[in-house]
């Protein structure tokens, strides 16, 4: 994606966050693969808008962006990991002239640890120090797909290098990818440590996840909520159709069996949610008023009634 997500949704670097909003929406009604099956242009322009709107969104995260704290893609700019740049920071208390030699650490941490032959100070050094990296903290942003699904991403280290972080499916945002041996080197002859990857789910303009069942809000016609009939529906498995009973109301919600999220550990898949909601159309022509006037004379109800006064 683009180093600036401000470019990528088409705004200025002050915009608010209702018109990054507005942005982002104006992109995915044009750009989500749903409307454009097929156009793989299009499909990464709103894979690009959702992670760019996905940092910006969040007013701190955001902040951390424009302050270079972290990348376009939601990495962690590294600060200073390595004990020779401790040492050689101003203020370290054990800092002495020149800074830390390489033979004066391995003498602090060799008394510490009792690598030393015949105890005490005067001792000739037998050991150097040998200590594990520690563990360096990534962030990676990923579709709301690809955590359903699971994929493979890559992510750019600090010194260059890509590595392939495979990603789960099911996994939800917030969770944490360990990768062994990627974090920082190690002291002496330890080990590396570990790299820790914190993974961010973009949202979807479409669909929204309850633990392993995925909901969404379908809009029916008028005739459609009371005639019933068939209407077409979209699933993170790709377009279906689903009936609609006659006389449906704003809020009844049809379930689809198998049409989630795989549960972890098991070939099962949560549901669909489908929550209906009629919608009316865009102008009232005299034909529908009048007829609505005439039906309401001999067919009035009252869908409050036993609510409180």
């Amino acid at each position: 994606m683009s180093d600036d997500p401000y470019s990528v949704l088409g705004v200025s670097k002050d915009a608010s966050a209702a018109e990054i909003k507005k942005a982002y929406r104006r992109i995915a009604k044009d750009c989500h693969p749903d409307l454009k099956p097929g156009d793989a242009k299009a499909e990464a322009r709103f894979k690009a808008a959702a992670a760019a709107y996905d940092l910006l969104k969040d007013p701190e995260t955001r902040a951390k962006f424009d302050r270079g704290e972290i990348d376009a893609s939601g990495q962690e700019r590294p600060q200073q990991q390595y004990y020779r740049e401790y040492a050689e920071t101003a203020g370290n208390p054990y800092r002495s002239g020149g800074g830390f030699q390489d033979d004066d650490m391995s003498d602090i941490f060799a008394q510490f640890f009792g690598n030393r032959r015949g105890g005490g100070f005067g001792g000739a050094r037998t050991h150097e120090f040998h200590a594990p990296g520690h563990d360096v903290n990534y962030s990676l942003q990923i579709s709301f797909l690809d955590a359903v699904f699971g994929a493979t991403q890559k992510l750019t280290l600090p010194n260059g290098d890509r590595i392939e972080v495979k990603i789960p499916a099911g996994i939800t945002d917030g969770q944490t990818i360990r990768l062994r041996g990627k974090g920082a080197p190690g002291y002496g002859e330890g080990p590396p440590g570990d790299a820790l990857v914190t993974i961010r789910v973009a949202e979807h303009p479409v669909f929204k996840r309850e633990g392993d069942d995925i909901r969404i809000t379908l809009p029916i016609t008028i005739d459609e909520a009371v005639l019933g009939g068939k209407v077409p529906a979209p699933t993170i498995d790709g377009r279906v159709n689903v009936t609609v009973p006659e006389g449906t109301s704003s809020g009844k919600t049809l379930r689809l069996r198998g049409k989630g999220v795989r549960k972890r550990g098991s070939d099962k898949r949560g549901d669909q949610l489908i929550e209906l909601s009629v919608v009316m159309p865009d102008k009232i022509d005299d034909e529908l008023k009048q007829f609505m006037q005439n039906w309401r004379k001999s067919h009035s109800y009252d869908p409050r009634k036993g609510m409180p006064a």
